[in-house]
């Protein structure tokens, strides 16, 4: 058989590591991307091999439209050669409208229903959707697919990501191991689920104001993005761009401070002490946050209080807890590979 997966995002990519371990061996798969830093980088890192089609749109409407038209073009020709007899995606609209018009069917995973734009440009296009439990089958029937071709698993998708193997060849920029590392990562900017904030310009400050033996690193996510912190955090709290594997980034972080997304969520199923300033409130998050696994604040001098907390108690609680909520999850490319024998 046939596979093509279209990867668009860091977490797609770690997450499709294991669908290729385990479907590779058996069926020929094509793994398509587009120019994307991000992207790029961690496939650099991983050894895991894309193929770049098209580039990422930014956080322009306008260009976001020409990117995916282009794209769409450019990814058809090469799709007819291939010639797949299933496509999955993690609601690519690109792989969505080329696997309609083609016949193809197209199994996605989602956990994102907050994804407006993407959310209706792909669902009523595609066969079958697999979400993770803790959300609602009607968060995504809403938007043209049918609740009986929902299938939902009982994990959310950060227990399939942070099993990989952590690939050691990056330097880390936390500058000296005997001091606390804390770990920032800023929000989204140029998704269309977005809207951008100065949530945690505040956060950075207060922290790097009250904590100033410890390491501060602030993850950014695009270079405008990483030039804009440089200026204003001069002293010193490190601005890197995302070039690392946040596992590995993560293995060695006391306390990580997230805006809600992917790495908030592996680095709560790892049991590091997490805060969410929830820069895009999603049902993932919530989950966490009522599992106590994750603290949500967004006012600073409260979260650097939580910091001081954590800093002079042990973590063991917070990692026993972690493990028991992983034990009770199941691996969702199970249900993948059930349905595409079906």
């Amino acid at each position: 058989m046939k596979i093509w997966i279209d990867i668009l995002t860091p977490k797609q990519l770690l997450f499709s590591e294991p669908i290729i371990e385990k479907l590779g061996k058996k069926h020929n798969i094509l793994c398509t991307s587009r120019d994307y830093e991000e992207v790029s980088k961690l496939a650099k890192i991983r050894n895991f091999d894309l193929v770049f089609v098209g580039k990422h749109g930014g956080g322009d409407k306008n260009r976001k439209l020409d990117a995916s038209i282009d794209r769409m073009g450019k990814l058809s020709k090469k799709i007819k050669t291939f010639s797949p007899d299933i496509v999955i995606s993690f609601c690519s609209p690109e792989a969505a409208r080329i696997s309609f018009g083609l016949g193809i069917k197209h199994v996605a995973f989602c956990d994102s229903p907050h994804a407006d734009a993407v959310m209706r440009l792909t669902l009523p296009l595609i066969q079958k959707l697999l979400i993770p439990f803790v959300i609602s089958k009607k968060e995504f029937s809403k938007y043209g697919i049918s609740e009986k071709n929902i299938i939902q698993y009982k994990a959310i998708d950060a227990v399939v990501t942070i099993q990989r193997k952590i690939i050691h060849d990056v330097r880390l920029p936390f500058n000296n191991n005997s001091k606390k590392n804390i770990l920032i990562r800023v929000e989204e900017e140029e998704a269309s689920y977005t809207s951008k904030s100065n949530k945690i310009i505040p956060i950075i400050k207060k922290v790097e104001s009250e904590f100033i033996d410890e390491n501060i690193v602030v993850l950014g996510r695009y270079t405008e993005q990483v030039k804009k912190l440089q200026k204003i955090f001069r002293n010193k709290t490190k601005i890197v761009k995302m070039s690392y594997d946040g596992k590995h980034l993560l293995n060695n972080t006391d306390i990580f401070i997230g805006s809600g997304g992917t790495m908030t969520a592996e680095s709560a199923l790892m049991g590091i002490p997490t805060i969410s300033y929830n820069a895009v409130p999603n049902l993932i998050e919530n989950f966490l946050v009522k599992k106590q696994l994750v603290k949500r604040e967004v006012n600073p001098i409260k979260i650097t209080k939580y910091i001081k907390k954590i800093f002079e108690s042990n973590n063991k609680e917070t990692q026993k807890l972690a493990e028991t909520i992983r034990n009770q999850m199941e691996d969702p490319i199970q249900k993948l590979i059930k349905i595409i024998k079906e």
